[in-house]
């Protein structure tokens, strides 16, 4: 990793760090306004989203889900609200805000949901264990503390090709 003194940094560089760092916060900011406003539509959409995306990857999940009378609704929103970043260490949150600043188009409506599906499938196996209350439990604490960059790439590729895959299939209809 590569440290910096800022007591060595130039005025113009540092402008250019900051007009930097505005416009992704300004290109984050806007895409998830509508999560914010009454009702929260950008996230009730997202966590939809989220719910048929896993129904199509892995249907005996979702009906464990289910059988257990647990709503997506009940873990996912604050996937969709903090944008997954209480669920990594710092590290891993970085990457991914790096992935979400980076994406060309509506990231949070577009390939957010899938990052979460993809992620809520990763742990399947353990969660079909489970019953209601140990699975809302492990949902709220997912061991992720030890994750690398690798693992959160992994995640990452699989929801980028699954969500080129359902585009495709939705597009051909």
């Amino acid at each position: 990793m590569t440290t910096y003194d800022i007591n060595n940094i130039t005025d113009d560089e540092l402008k250019n760090v900051e007009s930097d760092i505005y416009f992704c916060l300004s290109k984050l900011l806007e895409q998830i306004q509508d999560n914010y406003t009454f009702g929260q539509p950008g996230i009730q959409r997202a966590i939809i989203k989220v719910k048929e995306i896993v129904k199509r990857i892995d249907n005996s999940l979702f009906n464990h889900i289910y059988e257990n009378n647990i709503d997506f609704i009940q873990f996912s929103f604050r996937w969709v609200n903090c944008l997954l970043l209480r669920e990594f260490p710092i590290n891993i949150s970085v990457r991914l805000l790096d992935t979400y600043i980076s994406e060309i188009g509506d990231i949070f409506t577009e390939f957010h949901p899938y990052i979460c599906a993809v992620f809520l499938v990763h742990w399947s196996k353990y969660l079909k264990q489970m019953d209601f209350q140990q699975m809302l439990l492990f949902m709220q604490r997912f061991p992720t503390h030890n994750w690398k960059i690798q693992d959160i790439e992994s995640i990452l590729s699989e929801a980028f090709v699954l969500k080129n895959a359902f585009q495709s299939s939705n597009e051909r209809r």
